[in-house]
């Protein structure tokens, strides 16, 4: 490990409790967990930037605005990452600065709030489909379509809100992370996927929408110059078959092997899919390797490991 430097994607797994859980207790303790996890990458040498998900954080925001909306008007969905962003960047921050100091290491730890460049043509615009927050009786859901948001009947389980999930582009401010990793920084990054934005006239907004953090994290990884992308899931290996009595772990991989897998329907769009995705596009980019394991074996270089012949 010594000298690589490494792009970690934490799945929302390390940031809540077994039973999915997202108390601040509950998240606080799992990303105590989960950086001790990383503090090894670091203590072997490598250079270590960090990206996350933040979907249970986000939801949390959401219910919250739902039912205030009489009293204090939502604010948009840009501005619900970009504040997951700062709040999980200063738990794993302070997380992992306590385990590199128990190993007798002083590392500075710093988070970018962190913008992503989408697409304001992406067909995602034009029919949302990404599924977040609670589900909601009929009645509230329309209550907030009637405020612009687009939510979907989803039978009796009730109605719920349903966004863009537009492909990355360009992590905009990959060059301030880059800065300072060179300055010797662990830098948080384009966590939830970033910030989305669209360019319009040449001006930058944000927009409406949620980044698959996996896809956002492979694109980061390509723009600093990572040689190695580590996708911290829930379990050790991808899995053919999954969930059924011929299942079994995939180990050492091609990206033509992997993506063959992918074509014939082994991986599910929501979960392993987007992470099958980004290993394959990294690696085809010119990464190294990636890698997609438990977080219990994300230093030790065991798990589903994708590499050019």
């Amino acid at each position: 490990m010594d000298g690589e430097r490494i792009l970690v994607a934490l799945g929302g797994n390390a940031m809540t409790a077994p039973d999915g859980s997202a108390t601040p207790q509950a998240q606080a303790l799992a990303v105590e967990a989960a950086m001790q996890r990383v503090a090894e990458l670091v203590a072997r040498g490598a250079e270590v930037a960090l990206t996350h998900g933040n979907g249970p954080q986000v939801g949390n925001i959401l219910i919250k605005q739902q039912l205030s909306a009489h009293v204090v008007p939502p604010v948009p969905l840009d501005w619900c990452v970009a504040q997951t962003q700062a709040t999980i960047g200063v738990l794993i921050a302070n997380a992992l600065e306590r385990a590199l100091v128990a190993r007798g290491m002083e590392r500075p730890v710093s988070t970018v709030v962190t913008r992503t460049l989408v697409d304001p043509a992406d067909r995602g615009f034009t029919d949302p489909a990404k599924p977040i927050g609670r589900y909601f009786p009929a009645a509230e859901a329309l209550r907030f379509a009637a405020l612009g948001q687009s939510w979907r009947d989803f039978g009796e389980r009730g109605w719920r809100r349903v966004v863009a999930s537009p492909e990355p582009l360009e992590i905009l401010d990959a060059k301030a992370v880059d800065a300072l990793m060179a300055a010797g920084h662990i830098v948080v990054a384009a966590g939830g996927g970033g910030v989305p934005m669209i360019r319009v006239d040449g001006v930058l907004r944000g927009v409406e929408a949620v980044i698959d953090k996996d896809l956002a994290g492979q694109l980061l990884a390509r723009h600093i110059g990572a040689t190695i992308l580590a996708i911290a899931t829930d379990i050790d290996h991808v899995m053919i078959g999954y969930g059924t009595a011929s299942q079994r772990p995939l180990g050492r991989m091609t990206p033509g092997e992997l993506r063959a897998y992918a074509a014939a329907g082994h991986f599910a769009g929501g979960s392993m899919g987007p992470k099958v995705e980004a290993a394959v596009r990294f690696v085809e980019a010119g990464g190294r390797r990636a890698v997609i394991t438990s977080l219990e074996h994300i230093a030790d270089g065991a798990g589903t490991i994708v590499e050019k012949e």
